[in-house]
């Protein structure tokens, strides 16, 4: 079971994809905007974001453009789930960081079948940890214990 969170204006489509994925087997969510998603992502972390490409405020692509920016969020996999069809838009997308492209209309089992194959892909690779905290050290000893030795000339 994965936590999955949809980022999408649309809210049919958004608790129809979000159904799709609970019968599969996943536990899911949805908001419907860039700013709510990335409030969700503070709380707590997702193990697959379906993202919307063009939403009203921020848009999915420039939230894609901060997560990837983010040293919290970089590796978090990103499906865009958009109603763009374009081969330049899945391009785009690709690009910015996500690691795959849906088209809207979608069908359910390919929905369910592209998050099976991002998790399967993820495995057990490891996630994002805070070296910080891994460690136990608090910043200012981090940076004291990764200073250059000097030498004399």
């Amino acid at each position: 079971m994965a936590r999955i969170l949809i980022a999408d204006d649309d809210e049919l489509i958004a608790e129809l994809a979000s159904e799709t994925l609970i019968d599969a087997g996943h536990a899911c969510g949805w908001v419907t905007s860039a700013a709510a998603a990335w409030a969700c992502l503070q709380r707590k972390r997702p193990d697959v974001l379906l993202l919307d490409q063009s939403m009203p405020g921020e848009s999915g692509m420039t939230l894609l453009r901060r997560l990837r920016r983010s040293s919290e969020f970089y590796d978090l996999p990103v499906i865009m789930f958009t109603a763009m069809s374009g081969e330049q838009d899945a391009f785009q997308a690709i690009y910015a960081g996500a690691q795959d492209f849906i088209s809207k209309p979608y069908a359910p089992h390919d929905l369910t079948r592209r998050v099976a194959r991002i998790l399967r892909l993820r495995g057990n690779r490891p996630r994002h940890v805070d070296l910080k905290s891994a460690v136990g050290l608090e910043p200012e000893r981090l940076t004291m214990s990764v200073g250059v030795a000097r030498r004399p000339i």
